[in-house]
């Protein structure tokens, strides 16, 4: 456990997350303060998205770091942060649940539509960020940041659960052939 010992929880571990942006991943080149707003309500995301997935209680009085930091964004930043992560965890021996996916989604031209640009989610549409435990349908965090009628959510609900599930196999393809590629070269 890094810094004061009073942090440490004595039954689960603690998970640190921390995101942040390179000056030059955007079109404008802006210098964006470690602690700033967005990084700081980020980086909370992140560590409550993960907290549902993380195996916390095999690692009493431990920290589990996951750090994100964003070289090029185009949208879906949150989305992206969560899947990278999730291979980075799964990768690093870390037991979870279940996979963590997540996928934006919003209404353009009243067609819900999933993975938004940066062009989609800043020309004034309604996205939803959903973060999900596919194999259990379990809902891990749902992120709005604009105004959308009741009459929608469902609809959006639905299609982000879609995309997640997507994702999840994606990336279950991904970690059965690095297992694969491991298993080959651990003979040789």
């Amino acid at each position: 456990m890094r810094g004061s010992r009073s942090r440490a929880l004595h039954d689960r571990a603690v998970i640190n997350c921390q995101y942040s942006m390179a000056t030059f991943s955007t079109a404008e080149r802006k210098r964006r303060p470690h602690g700033d707003r967005k990084s700081t309500e980020m980086s909370l995301h992140l560590k409550q998205t993960f907290e549902a997935a993380v195996m916390t209680q095999l690692f009493p009085r431990s920290q589990i770091d996951i750090y994100v930091k964003i070289l090029q964004s185009d949208g879906g930043n949150y989305s992206v942060c969560v899947n990278a992560a999730t291979l980075a965890v799964i990768d690093a021996g870390i037991p979870m649940r279940d996979y963590v996916c997540a996928c934006t989604v919003g209404f353009v031209d009243e067609t819900p539509l999933a993975d938004l640009c940066y062009a989609e989610e800043s020309g004034g549409v309604s996205s939803l960020a959903l973060a999900l435990l596919p194999r259990g349908g379990q809902i891990a965090l749902v992120q709005m940041d604009a105004r959308l009628h009741q009459d929608h959510l469902e609809t959006l609900i639905e299609a982000a659960m879609t995309a997640c599930k997507g994702v999840s196999k994606v990336l279950d393809e991904v970690v059965r052939q690095h297992l694969q590629e491991a298993s080959v070269l651990s003979r040789e």
